[in-house]
């Protein structure tokens, strides 16, 4: 669909992000990761959706992300237990801090679902250890393809950092959707950088 030319105004309680699709054709050369101290990646096989939500909220609230916390236990589980679907995360000092999820159902095309560090962590090397990793385990596969979107709720540094790891954009969309904060998904304080319009 082709959108015209101007503004469009949406409904009052609804949100607008401009999504960009960006991929790798071919493995990038990257210096080696080196977790800081007290990092580590490991896989979570079969998580509980409680804790995976956990813990999306915590990396992702800042952003609005609620596209995993619309789901319910039961099609959260199945895809969290999908033998295609790898959930790893990045501890620090034990305690979970980051979240990688890599989706290889589409083979040869690899995404990275979701990628993220809490706010905590942001600017100390973590998310840049956490995509290193992501590459060596999807390009190990000798993919056709890895591919990932951000958006414009997204960390305003996410763009840049993708290019700086070898992604290119393919593609544009506008996502539309409700506000999470109205629904209940994310509390109301969540993204205080992104007014909420009340219906």
């Amino acid at each position: 669909m082709i959108l015209p030319d101007g503004y469009v105004d949406l409904e009052p309680g609804r949100l607008a992000a401009v999504v960009t699709y960006l991929q790798q054709k071919e493995k990038p050369e990257l210096a080696p990761a080196r977790l800081p101290a007290g990092m580590e990646i490991r896989r979570l096989v079969a998580p509980d959706p409680d804790e995976y939500r956990r813990l999306f909220r915590r990396v992702g609230e800042p952003w609005l992300w609620f596209s995993r916390l619309r789901l319910s236990d039961e099609e959260l589980r199945g895809i969290l237990t999908d033998p295609g679907v790898e959930v790893y995360i990045l501890t620090f000092y034990g305690e979970a801090q980051g979240l990688l999820e890599l989706d290889v159902r589409q083979a040869p095309d690899i995404e990275i679902v979701f990628l993220g560090v809490v706010p905590e962590l942001t600017g100390r090397g973590a998310g840049g250890c956490l995509m290193r990793f992501a590459i060596e385990e999807a390009w190990r596969r000798a993919p056709r393809r890895l591919w990932l979107h951000t958006c414009t709720l997204d960390h305003p540094g996410a763009l840049g950092f993708y290019q700086r790891f070898g992604f290119r954009a393919f593609q544009r969309a506008i996502e539309i959707s409700a506000d999470p904060r109205l629904t209940g998904q994310l509390p109301r304080e969540a993204a205080p950088q992104i007014p909420i319009i009340e219906p």
